[in-house]
Protein backbone atom coordinates (compact mmCIF):
# COMPACT_ATOMS: atom_id res chain seq x y z
CA UNK A 1 0.00 0.00 0.00
CA UNK A 2 0.76 4.03 -0.49
CA UNK A 3 1.43 6.66 2.39
CA UNK A 4 -0.90 8.47 3.08
CA UNK A 5 -2.09 11.19 0.76
CA UNK A 6 -0.41 14.20 2.28
CA UNK A 7 2.32 12.19 4.82
CA UNK A 8 5.46 11.22 4.68
CA UNK A 9 6.28 7.20 4.51
CA UNK A 10 7.54 7.47 7.60
CA UNK A 11 4.51 9.19 9.02
CA UNK A 12 2.25 6.62 7.58
CA UNK A 13 4.32 3.99 8.98
CA UNK A 14 3.73 5.33 12.63
CA UNK A 15 -0.06 5.62 11.64
CA UNK A 16 -0.77 2.13 10.49
CA UNK A 17 1.56 0.78 13.45
CA UNK A 18 -1.03 3.41 16.09
CA UNK A 19 -4.20 1.13 14.07
CA UNK A 20 -2.61 -1.92 14.16
CA UNK A 21 -2.33 -1.50 18.03
CA UNK A 22 -5.71 0.10 18.51
CA UNK A 23 -7.75 -2.28 16.45
CA UNK A 24 -5.89 -5.38 18.06
CA UNK A 25 -7.28 -4.18 21.58
CA UNK A 26 -10.49 -3.63 20.18
CA UNK A 27 -10.35 -7.02 18.50
CA UNK A 28 -9.66 -8.52 21.78
CA UNK A 29 -11.53 -6.15 24.42
CA UNK A 30 -14.84 -5.39 22.63
CA UNK A 31 -15.21 -7.80 20.21
CA UNK A 32 -13.49 -10.63 22.31
CA UNK A 33 -11.51 -12.06 19.27
CA UNK A 34 -9.47 -14.39 20.55
CA UNK A 35 -6.07 -13.18 21.28
CA UNK A 36 -3.27 -15.34 19.24
CA UNK A 37 -5.61 -14.83 15.63
CA UNK A 38 -5.57 -11.29 16.12
CA UNK A 39 -2.22 -10.66 16.71
CA UNK A 40 -1.24 -12.63 13.62
CA UNK A 41 -4.01 -10.54 11.73
CA UNK A 42 -2.21 -7.05 13.05
CA UNK A 43 0.73 -8.10 11.95
CA UNK A 44 -0.49 -9.06 8.64
CA UNK A 45 -2.15 -5.76 8.48
CA UNK A 46 1.31 -3.37 9.62
CA UNK A 47 3.06 -5.71 7.05
CA UNK A 48 1.03 -5.22 4.09
CA UNK A 49 0.62 -1.23 5.25
CA UNK A 50 4.40 -0.75 4.89
CA UNK A 51 4.90 -2.68 1.62
CA UNK A 52 7.20 -5.49 2.97
CA UNK A 53 7.89 -8.29 1.03
CA UNK A 54 4.77 -10.55 1.30
CA UNK A 55 6.93 -13.76 2.15
CA UNK A 56 9.11 -11.49 4.39
CA UNK A 57 5.90 -10.65 6.28
CA UNK A 58 5.31 -14.28 7.31
CA UNK A 59 8.67 -15.29 8.15
CA UNK A 60 9.60 -11.97 10.20
CA UNK A 61 6.21 -13.40 12.79
CA UNK A 62 7.67 -16.50 12.54
CA UNK A 63 11.51 -15.33 13.67
CA UNK A 64 9.36 -13.27 16.37
CA UNK A 65 7.26 -16.00 17.51
CA UNK A 66 10.11 -18.38 17.45
CA UNK A 67 13.34 -15.35 19.48
CA UNK A 68 10.66 -14.58 22.23
CA UNK A 69 9.50 -18.55 22.89
CA UNK A 70 12.95 -19.66 22.75
CA UNK A 71 13.70 -17.21 25.18
CA UNK A 72 11.16 -17.67 28.00
CA UNK A 73 9.17 -20.71 26.65
CA UNK A 74 11.17 -23.62 28.90
CA UNK A 75 11.74 -20.91 31.48
CA UNK A 76 8.01 -20.40 32.15
CA UNK A 77 7.13 -23.81 31.69
CA UNK A 78 9.61 -24.73 34.00
CA UNK A 79 8.46 -22.42 36.86
CA UNK A 80 5.60 -23.75 36.24
CA UNK A 81 6.40 -27.25 37.39
CA UNK A 82 7.93 -25.70 39.93
CA UNK A 83 5.27 -23.56 41.27
CA UNK A 84 2.83 -26.61 41.21
CA UNK A 85 4.93 -28.40 43.28
CA UNK A 86 5.60 -25.23 45.70
CA UNK A 87 1.91 -25.08 46.11
CA UNK A 88 0.64 -29.08 46.66
CA UNK A 89 3.59 -29.49 49.14
CA UNK A 90 1.98 -26.62 51.05
CA UNK A 91 5.97 -24.74 50.62
CA UNK A 92 4.13 -21.66 49.46
CA UNK A 93 1.97 -21.74 52.76
CA UNK A 94 4.75 -22.13 54.66
CA UNK A 95 6.40 -19.32 53.76
CA UNK A 96 3.45 -16.82 52.94
CA UNK A 97 2.83 -17.63 56.74
CA UNK A 98 6.08 -17.06 57.77
CA UNK A 99 6.10 -13.23 56.42
CA UNK A 100 2.64 -12.41 57.52
CA UNK A 101 3.74 -13.18 60.79
CA UNK A 102 6.84 -11.84 60.96
CA UNK A 103 5.46 -8.39 58.79
CA UNK A 104 1.98 -8.47 59.55
CA UNK A 105 -1.06 -7.85 57.25
CA UNK A 106 -0.13 -4.02 56.88
CA UNK A 107 3.20 -4.60 55.52
CA UNK A 108 3.03 -7.04 53.04
CA UNK A 109 3.03 -5.14 50.37
CA UNK A 110 6.39 -3.66 51.76
CA UNK A 111 7.67 -6.92 51.56
CA UNK A 112 7.03 -8.14 48.01
CA UNK A 113 8.36 -4.80 46.63
CA UNK A 114 12.01 -6.04 48.33
CA UNK A 115 12.03 -9.48 47.94
CA UNK A 116 10.82 -8.68 44.28
CA UNK A 117 13.78 -6.31 43.46
CA UNK A 118 16.08 -8.10 45.05
CA UNK A 119 15.21 -11.48 42.84
CA UNK A 120 14.98 -9.82 39.84
CA UNK A 121 18.74 -8.43 39.77
CA UNK A 122 19.98 -11.47 39.19
CA UNK A 123 17.40 -13.41 36.85
CA UNK A 124 15.05 -11.99 33.90
CA UNK A 125 11.65 -10.94 34.48
CA UNK A 126 10.09 -14.12 33.63
CA UNK A 127 11.76 -16.12 36.09
CA UNK A 128 11.52 -14.33 38.75
CA UNK A 129 7.61 -13.95 38.41
CA UNK A 130 6.99 -17.63 38.12
CA UNK A 131 9.14 -18.20 41.13
CA UNK A 132 7.39 -15.39 43.42
CA UNK A 133 3.98 -15.54 41.73
CA UNK A 134 2.84 -18.85 43.65
CA UNK A 135 3.75 -17.19 47.48
CA UNK A 136 1.82 -14.60 45.86
CA UNK A 137 -1.58 -15.84 45.06
CA UNK A 138 -0.83 -17.96 48.52
CA UNK A 139 -0.50 -14.63 50.57
CA UNK A 140 -3.87 -12.87 48.57
CA UNK A 141 -5.58 -15.92 50.40
CA UNK A 142 -4.00 -16.17 53.67
CA UNK A 143 -4.69 -12.63 53.83
CA UNK A 144 -7.74 -12.29 51.90
CA UNK A 145 -5.72 -8.77 50.90
CA UNK A 146 -6.98 -7.69 46.72
CA UNK A 147 -4.18 -9.81 44.51
CA UNK A 148 -3.01 -6.57 42.85
CA UNK A 149 -2.76 -4.56 46.18
CA UNK A 150 0.19 -6.85 46.66
CA UNK A 151 0.52 -7.60 43.27
CA UNK A 152 1.43 -4.40 41.82
CA UNK A 153 3.90 -3.41 44.66
CA UNK A 154 5.89 -7.29 43.10
CA UNK A 155 5.41 -6.38 39.51
CA UNK A 156 7.19 -3.11 40.42
CA UNK A 157 10.04 -4.46 42.30
CA UNK A 158 10.60 -6.75 39.55
CA UNK A 159 10.37 -4.61 36.42
CA UNK A 160 12.56 -1.83 37.80
CA UNK A 161 15.42 -4.54 38.31
CA UNK A 162 15.30 -5.40 34.88
CA UNK A 163 15.23 -2.24 33.32
CA UNK A 164 17.76 -0.86 35.26
CA UNK A 165 20.31 -2.88 37.02
CA UNK A 166 22.98 -5.07 35.48
CA UNK A 167 23.56 -7.49 34.38
CA UNK A 168 20.17 -7.79 32.73
CA UNK A 169 20.60 -7.68 28.67
CA UNK A 170 19.36 -3.68 28.15
CA UNK A 171 20.92 -1.87 30.49
CA UNK A 172 24.44 -4.14 30.00
CA UNK A 173 24.17 -3.38 26.00
CA UNK A 174 23.77 0.34 26.72
CA UNK A 175 26.76 0.39 28.77
CA UNK A 176 28.86 -0.89 25.82
CA UNK A 177 27.64 0.93 23.35
CA UNK A 178 27.71 4.16 25.19
CA UNK A 179 31.28 3.40 26.97
CA UNK A 180 30.18 4.06 30.24
CA UNK A 181 31.10 2.89 33.43
CA UNK A 182 30.25 -0.63 34.72
CA UNK A 183 30.63 -0.02 38.39
CA UNK A 184 28.88 3.59 38.36
CA UNK A 185 26.13 2.55 36.30
CA UNK A 186 25.22 -0.33 39.07
CA UNK A 187 25.28 2.38 41.70
CA UNK A 188 22.98 4.89 39.66
CA UNK A 189 20.88 1.58 39.10
CA UNK A 190 20.28 0.78 42.71
CA UNK A 191 20.12 4.37 43.70
CA UNK A 192 17.41 5.13 41.24
CA UNK A 193 15.83 1.67 40.38
CA UNK A 194 14.90 0.85 43.97
CA UNK A 195 13.09 4.40 45.17
CA UNK A 196 11.59 3.90 41.89
CA UNK A 197 9.82 0.63 42.62
CA UNK A 198 9.05 1.76 46.05
CA UNK A 199 6.94 4.46 44.45
CA UNK A 200 5.31 2.88 42.30
CA UNK A 201 4.60 0.06 43.95
CA UNK A 202 3.63 0.18 47.99
CA UNK A 203 3.19 3.89 47.61
CA UNK A 204 1.16 4.06 44.61
CA UNK A 205 0.13 0.41 44.25
CA UNK A 206 -3.62 0.90 45.97
CA UNK A 207 -4.51 3.83 43.68
CA UNK A 208 -3.14 1.97 40.75
CA UNK A 209 -4.82 -1.36 41.41
CA UNK A 210 -7.83 0.66 41.95
CA UNK A 211 -11.08 -1.41 42.06
CA UNK A 212 -9.81 -4.17 39.25
CA UNK A 213 -10.85 -7.40 40.82
CA UNK A 214 -9.36 -10.03 38.55
CA UNK A 215 -10.73 -13.82 38.35
CA UNK A 216 -7.27 -15.72 38.26
CA UNK A 217 -8.62 -19.04 35.94
CA UNK A 218 -6.83 -22.24 35.29
CA UNK A 219 -2.76 -20.92 36.13
CA UNK A 220 -4.08 -19.10 39.78
CA UNK A 221 -5.59 -22.87 40.13
CA UNK A 222 -2.57 -24.80 39.45
CA UNK A 223 -0.62 -22.53 41.91
CA UNK A 224 -3.05 -23.62 44.64
CA UNK A 225 -2.37 -26.69 46.85
CA UNK A 226 -5.38 -28.67 46.15
CA UNK A 227 -4.04 -32.11 46.83
CA UNK A 228 -4.70 -33.30 50.54
CA UNK A 229 -1.20 -32.63 52.88
CA UNK A 230 1.01 -34.55 54.33
CA UNK A 231 3.92 -33.30 55.81
CA UNK A 232 4.91 -29.60 55.34
CA UNK A 233 8.24 -28.96 53.97
CA UNK A 234 10.46 -27.11 56.15
CA UNK A 235 10.61 -23.34 55.78
CA UNK A 236 14.47 -23.65 55.59
CA UNK A 237 14.00 -26.19 52.69
CA UNK A 238 11.48 -24.47 50.83
CA UNK A 239 13.69 -20.69 50.35
CA UNK A 240 16.43 -23.32 49.31
CA UNK A 241 14.75 -24.80 46.70
CA UNK A 242 13.12 -21.36 45.54
CA UNK A 243 16.22 -19.52 45.85
CA UNK A 244 18.77 -21.87 44.30
CA UNK A 245 17.78 -20.59 40.42
CA UNK A 246 19.09 -17.16 42.17
CA UNK A 247 21.97 -18.85 43.13
CA UNK A 248 22.76 -20.62 40.34
CA UNK A 249 22.42 -17.49 37.89
CA UNK A 250 24.39 -15.50 40.58
CA UNK A 251 26.88 -17.81 40.07
CA UNK A 252 27.07 -17.07 36.44
CA UNK A 253 27.79 -13.09 36.69
CA UNK A 254 30.72 -13.74 39.27
CA UNK A 255 32.23 -16.22 37.13
CA UNK A 256 31.99 -13.20 34.31
CA UNK A 257 33.60 -11.15 36.32
CA UNK A 258 36.07 -12.76 37.86
CA UNK A 259 36.88 -15.39 35.37
CA UNK A 260 38.36 -15.07 32.18
CA UNK A 261 36.62 -16.39 29.02
CA UNK A 262 38.30 -19.20 27.93
CA UNK A 263 38.34 -20.33 31.71
CA UNK A 264 36.77 -23.68 31.91
CA UNK A 265 35.56 -23.16 35.02
CA UNK A 266 33.85 -20.37 33.84
CA UNK A 267 32.35 -22.43 31.01
CA UNK A 268 31.08 -24.73 33.70
CA UNK A 269 29.23 -21.83 35.62
CA UNK A 270 27.89 -20.02 32.89
CA UNK A 271 26.77 -23.57 31.61
CA UNK A 272 24.86 -24.15 35.28
CA UNK A 273 23.77 -20.80 35.64
CA UNK A 274 21.83 -20.63 32.38
CA UNK A 275 18.09 -19.99 33.46
CA UNK A 276 17.18 -23.25 31.35
CA UNK A 277 19.76 -25.61 33.55
CA UNK A 278 19.41 -23.60 36.63
CA UNK A 279 15.08 -23.79 36.31
CA UNK A 280 16.04 -27.70 35.22
CA UNK A 281 17.71 -28.18 38.28
CA UNK A 282 15.40 -26.53 40.87
CA UNK A 283 12.60 -28.52 39.40
CA UNK A 284 14.31 -31.79 39.87
CA UNK A 285 15.15 -30.50 43.34
CA UNK A 286 11.47 -29.78 44.14
CA UNK A 287 11.16 -33.39 43.03
CA UNK A 288 12.27 -34.12 46.33
CA UNK A 289 12.24 -31.54 48.68
CA UNK A 290 8.07 -30.66 47.44
CA UNK A 291 7.32 -33.96 46.50
CA UNK A 292 9.16 -37.38 47.98
CA UNK A 293 10.11 -35.34 50.91
CA UNK A 294 5.98 -34.43 51.73
CA UNK A 295 5.08 -37.83 51.52
CA UNK A 296 3.54 -37.80 47.33
CA UNK A 297 4.73 -41.06 45.94
CA UNK A 298 6.18 -41.31 42.15
CA UNK A 299 2.97 -41.23 40.69
CA UNK A 300 1.35 -38.23 42.31
CA UNK A 301 4.24 -36.20 41.62
CA UNK A 302 4.28 -37.15 37.55
CA UNK A 303 -0.06 -36.05 38.19
CA UNK A 304 1.17 -32.84 39.22
CA UNK A 305 4.22 -31.92 36.55
CA UNK A 306 2.25 -32.62 33.99
CA UNK A 307 -1.64 -30.90 34.62
CA UNK A 308 -0.11 -28.24 35.31
CA UNK A 309 1.48 -27.39 32.08
CA UNK A 310 -1.97 -27.51 30.28
CA UNK A 311 -3.90 -24.00 31.25
CA UNK A 312 -0.26 -22.32 30.11
CA UNK A 313 -0.22 -23.27 26.26
CA UNK A 314 -2.11 -20.33 25.04
CA UNK A 315 -0.15 -18.28 27.33
CA UNK A 316 2.88 -19.16 25.42
CA UNK A 317 1.08 -19.08 21.96
CA UNK A 318 -0.46 -15.27 22.86
CA UNK A 319 3.40 -14.33 24.33
CA UNK A 320 5.00 -15.81 21.45
CA UNK A 321 2.47 -13.89 18.91
CA UNK A 322 3.24 -10.63 20.85
CA UNK A 323 6.76 -11.49 19.93
CA UNK A 324 5.97 -11.75 16.41
CA UNK A 325 3.54 -8.56 16.67
CA UNK A 326 7.08 -6.94 17.78
CA UNK A 327 9.13 -8.58 15.11
CA UNK A 328 7.24 -7.26 12.27
CA UNK A 329 6.79 -3.87 13.20
CA UNK A 330 10.80 -3.67 13.46
CA UNK A 331 11.11 -4.97 10.39
CA UNK A 332 8.45 -2.73 8.31
CA UNK A 333 10.57 -0.47 9.77
CA UNK A 334 8.93 1.50 12.64
CA UNK A 335 12.18 1.89 14.83
CA UNK A 336 13.94 3.59 11.73
CA UNK A 337 11.14 6.54 11.37
CA UNK A 338 11.51 6.97 15.18
CA UNK A 339 15.36 7.36 14.67
CA UNK A 340 15.05 9.44 11.59
CA UNK A 341 12.20 11.54 13.52
CA UNK A 342 14.26 11.87 16.53
CA UNK A 343 17.42 13.13 14.64
CA UNK A 344 15.66 16.33 14.51
CA UNK A 345 14.41 16.93 17.74
CA UNK A 346 16.82 19.11 20.15
CA UNK A 347 16.85 17.50 23.43
CA UNK A 348 19.76 17.19 26.24
CA UNK A 349 21.02 13.63 25.68
CA UNK A 350 19.13 12.17 28.92
CA UNK A 351 15.87 13.35 27.84
CA UNK A 352 16.50 12.32 24.08
CA UNK A 353 17.60 9.27 25.09
CA UNK A 354 14.52 8.70 27.11
CA UNK A 355 12.06 9.74 24.38
CA UNK A 356 13.66 7.72 21.77
CA UNK A 357 13.78 4.26 24.09
CA UNK A 358 10.04 4.91 24.66
CA UNK A 359 9.19 5.41 21.31
CA UNK A 360 10.75 2.49 20.08
CA UNK A 361 9.20 0.49 23.67
CA UNK A 362 5.77 1.47 22.49
CA UNK A 363 6.24 1.29 18.75
CA UNK A 364 7.54 -2.69 18.94
CA UNK A 365 7.13 -3.98 22.77
CA UNK A 366 10.98 -4.78 23.30
CA UNK A 367 12.20 -3.23 26.06
CA UNK A 368 15.70 -4.99 25.23
CA UNK A 369 15.79 -3.83 21.88
CA UNK A 370 14.10 -0.28 22.62
CA UNK A 371 17.24 0.57 24.98
CA UNK A 372 19.68 -1.41 22.45
CA UNK A 373 18.42 0.74 19.27
CA UNK A 374 18.04 4.13 21.31
CA UNK A 375 21.42 3.55 22.69
CA UNK A 376 22.80 3.08 18.91
CA UNK A 377 21.28 6.21 18.01
CA UNK A 378 21.74 8.89 21.39
CA UNK A 379 25.71 7.41 21.47
CA UNK A 380 27.20 9.69 18.86
CA UNK A 381 25.06 13.00 20.63
CA UNK A 382 25.84 11.93 23.91
CA UNK A 383 29.50 11.91 23.10
CA UNK A 384 29.60 15.34 20.93
CA UNK A 385 27.82 17.24 23.92
CA UNK A 386 30.10 17.99 26.86
CA UNK A 387 28.93 17.00 30.09
CA UNK A 388 26.82 13.89 29.66
CA UNK A 389 27.07 11.50 32.23
CA UNK A 390 26.93 8.08 30.29
CA UNK A 391 26.07 5.87 33.47
CA UNK A 392 22.74 8.21 33.87
CA UNK A 393 21.90 8.08 30.37
CA UNK A 394 22.18 4.03 30.34
CA UNK A 395 19.61 4.73 33.40
CA UNK A 396 17.18 7.46 31.32
CA UNK A 397 17.39 4.92 28.25
CA UNK A 398 16.38 1.94 31.31
CA UNK A 399 13.73 3.90 32.18
CA UNK A 400 12.38 4.98 28.69
CA UNK A 401 12.42 1.33 27.53
CA UNK A 402 9.91 0.55 30.12
CA UNK A 403 7.40 2.54 28.94
CA UNK A 404 3.51 1.37 28.58
CA UNK A 405 3.49 -2.29 28.16
CA UNK A 406 0.69 -3.42 26.18
CA UNK A 407 0.11 -5.87 23.57
CA UNK A 408 3.02 -6.18 21.23
CA UNK A 409 5.01 -7.55 24.89
CA UNK A 410 5.03 -10.38 26.18
CA UNK A 411 5.64 -9.41 29.84
CA UNK A 412 1.89 -7.71 29.25
CA UNK A 413 0.15 -11.28 28.19
CA UNK A 414 2.14 -13.12 31.31
CA UNK A 415 0.53 -10.87 33.60
CA UNK A 416 -2.81 -10.66 31.98
CA UNK A 417 -2.75 -14.33 31.99
CA UNK A 418 -1.38 -15.28 35.44
CA UNK A 419 -3.32 -12.27 36.89
CA UNK A 420 -6.84 -13.75 35.14
CA UNK A 421 -7.70 -9.72 33.82
CA UNK A 422 -8.71 -8.73 30.77
CA UNK A 423 -7.21 -6.72 28.15
CA UNK A 424 -8.82 -3.54 29.25
CA UNK A 425 -7.59 -4.47 33.16
CA UNK A 426 -3.90 -5.36 32.52
CA UNK A 427 -3.94 -1.98 30.39
CA UNK A 428 -5.39 -0.16 33.47
CA UNK A 429 -3.22 -1.47 35.92
CA UNK A 430 0.14 -3.36 34.27
CA UNK A 431 0.25 -0.96 31.48
CA UNK A 432 0.09 2.05 33.80
CA UNK A 433 2.44 0.96 36.46
CA UNK A 434 5.16 0.61 34.04
CA UNK A 435 4.43 3.82 32.38
CA UNK A 436 4.38 5.78 36.15
CA UNK A 437 7.72 3.73 36.23
CA UNK A 438 9.39 5.32 33.59
CA UNK A 439 8.20 9.08 34.20
CA UNK A 440 9.01 8.71 37.94
CA UNK A 441 12.74 6.77 36.79
CA UNK A 442 13.44 10.04 34.50
CA UNK A 443 12.25 12.59 37.14
CA UNK A 444 14.91 10.75 39.47
CA UNK A 445 17.42 10.81 36.80
CA UNK A 446 17.19 14.29 36.12
CA UNK A 447 17.47 15.22 39.69
CA UNK A 448 21.09 12.91 40.32
CA UNK A 449 21.70 14.70 37.36
CA UNK A 450 21.97 17.91 39.37
CA UNK A 451 24.19 16.05 41.55
CA UNK A 452 26.92 14.58 40.05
Amino acid sequence: MSAIPGLSDNTSLLIYALVAVIGLVVLIARFKFNAFVALIVASLFVGLCSRMELKAIAVSFQEGLGSVLGNIAMVIALGTVLGKMLAESGGAEVVARVLIRALGERRLHWTMVIVAFIVGIPVFFSVGFVLLVPILFTIARETKLPLLHLGIPMLAGLSSAHGFVPPHPGPMAAIGILKADVGKTIFYSLVIGFPTSVIVGPLLGKWIAGNVQPAPGGLAAELMQQSERKNLPAFGLTLLTILLPILLMLLTALGDLMLAREDRLRAWMDFIGHPLVAMLLTVLLSFYTFGTACGFDRRQILKFSETCLGPIAMVLLVVGAGGGFGRVLAASGVANAIAEMATGVHLSPLLLGWFVAALIRVAQGSATVAITTAAGIVAPIAAATAGTNLELLVMALGAGSSIFSHVNDGGFWIVKEYFGMTVPQTLRTWSVMVTLKSMVGLVLVLLLDQWV
